[in-house]
């Protein structure tokens, strides 16, 4: 993720009754990360929920808010058979990863202590970012769900301590009602915030109806992109015959790639690397065994922001088949790729923030 915006189709940290009817509207507006409470509605309409989002082409997430283990274990039970993408929050990651270790969908505990309904994170900065690292160290955790606006400290200064004390992406929830928080949220250096009961009270255009709302949320998290100091996972392939334009577009941009993960199939890699030594390359296998194929997982676990290949137009066809998976992976993920040195700009532009 590079900096999304997840709408929560919830109020007061309930999944609402037209949540259904309200699905359509959202999708009609352009969002697609889309998600909903483990609780508010029953598990069969839940199940409906789920199923509209992933025939849309969206990414669906379940957030628990249960705070006794029994329900926990029974909304990570849930998320299994919904087969969402995401499970968000929680507090018992050592027994929800027993459930979900063996499932393609991604896990976001909560860091620190949560208490009451609607959820209040508790705890002083210094305890919460403990947390926070212990949760990351865990194998089958790959994020964060931080409470930062139901903190009653310093919320700016916890987002960014956060932030820096671990490397998993951490999605901001709860709370977030203007687009001062969106910019802060930015700022900090999180991958994404979701928004649910702000949407439905009119909070980012007042007196629109909710396409419209949603869609003033799109134009607001766009504007946040250039302030995201998140770091970028930017795939960086190329065949043969266009090596020499990937290094040229390397050192157009070496300033701007700087303290972004590049991931780079393997003879890429090592031209990478070479070419500029201060980046932070990780190398796959070579596109020949199987690199393409390890760039193509990545993408569908939602371990990459983009993907830059530039590719040889005439090649012989035995390389049109990685492309082509690559190509079909990333349109279903709805995962930016550039072909070509001038899309790759455009990546540069939309997601590298200028100095």
């Amino acid at each position: 993720m590079a900096f999304n915006f997840i709408l929560m189709l919830t109020e007061n940290d309930l999944t609402i009754p037209d949540a259904s009817a309200r699905l359509e509207d959202a999708l009609e507006a352009g969002a697609r990360h889309i998600g909903f409470k483990d609780v508010g509605l029953p598990f069969e309409d839940l199940h409906g929920l789920a199923k509209s989002i992933r025939n849309a082409g969206g990414r669906s997430y379940l957030e628990v808010v249960s705070l006794d283990k029994e329900s926990e274990i029974a909304s990570a039970r849930a998320a299994v058979d919904l087969d969402v993408d995401c499970l968000l929050g929680g507090t018992r990651a050592a027994e929800v990863t027993e459930i979900t270790r063996d499932h393609p969908l991604r896990y976001f505990p909560f860091p620190g202590q949560i208490t009451g309904h609607p959820s209040v994170l508790e705890g002083s900065v210094d305890d919460i970012v403990a947390s926070a690292r212990r949760l990351a160290d865990l194998e089958y955790v790959h994020g964060l769900d931080l409470l930062a606006y139901r903190f009653s400290g310093d919320v700016p200064t916890l987002m960014r301590q956060v932030a820096q004390a671990v490397t998993k992406p951490i999605v901001v929830a709860g709370s977030i009602d203007s687009e001062d928080r969106i910019r802060t949220v930015a700022e900090s250096g999180a991958q994404a915030f979701t928004v649910g009961t702000a949407a439905f009270s009119g909070a980012f255009k007042s007196g629109a109806s909710f396409i419209d709302q949603i869609r003033s949320l799109l134009a607001i998290t766009a504007d946040a992109q250039a302030l995201s100091s998140a770091p970028r996972r930017l795939a960086l392939v190329a065949h043969n015959d266009r090596k020499s334009h990937l290094r040229a577009w390397v050192l157009r941009h070496r300033k701007a790639l700087a303290g972004h993960s590049l991931i780079c199939t393997g003879g890429t890699g090592a031209l990478v690397k070479d070419t500029c030594p201060e980046l932070n390359v990780r190398r796959l296998q070579r596109g020949s065994k199987g690199g393409d194929q390890q760039l193509g997982a990545l993408v569908a676990t939602g371990e990459l922001d983009a993907v830059i290949f530039l590719a040889d137009p005439t090649a012989p066809h035995g390389s049109d088949v990685d492309l082509q998976a690559l190509t079909r992976l990333a349109i279903m993920h709805d995962i930016p790729m550039a072909l070509s040195g001038s899309a790759a700009d455009l990546i540069v532009a939309a997601f590298l923030p200028p100095d």
